[in-house]
């Protein structure tokens, strides 16, 4: 839902107050909740649910406050390059858990799979954004 939601926003599709909507969700949908899910993981000895889910929940978590921050004028200076790293990293450590899921099931690899497609592409939307001004 939350990646819908932003998804919505960076296509420029919806109210200015969608934003406010995204960063709720970035914080506790998206955010807390998923890192609960994977604390809730470690306790019960999934090791790839714990990274997968707390990792994810962070970067909502992360998200939502640089959004948040940049918009309230905390961090003026941020660029379209800034976010294209950011995405680029993200993109990387879905790569990862993508390779790791190989072993484990197809859906799972599915899921992951589309991860890193999105991450690819919110980083090339950031880069030409950057190069193009």
């Amino acid at each position: 839902v939350t990646t819908v939601l932003l998804n919505f926003e960076n296509a420029g599709i919806s109210e200015k107050t969608l934003l406010n909507l995204v960063l709720s969700h970035g914080f506790f949908y998206g955010g807390l909740a998923q890192f609960c899910a994977g604390m809730w993981e470690f306790a019960t000895g999934n090791t790839f649910g714990a990274t997968a889910f707390t990792s994810y929940g962070a970067f909502w978590i992360s998200l939502a406050a640089f959004i948040w921050a940049h918009e309230g004028g905390l961090f003026a200076g941020a660029q379209e390059l800034d976010m294209f790293l950011y995405f680029l990293t993200w993109g990387c450590l879905s790569a990862g858990l993508w390779l790791i899921t190989f072993r484990i099931s197809k859906a799972l690899s599915v899921v992951f799979g589309s991860l890193v497609l999105l991450f690819a592409l919110l980083a090339i939307g950031e880069y030409s954004t950057a190069i193009h001004k």
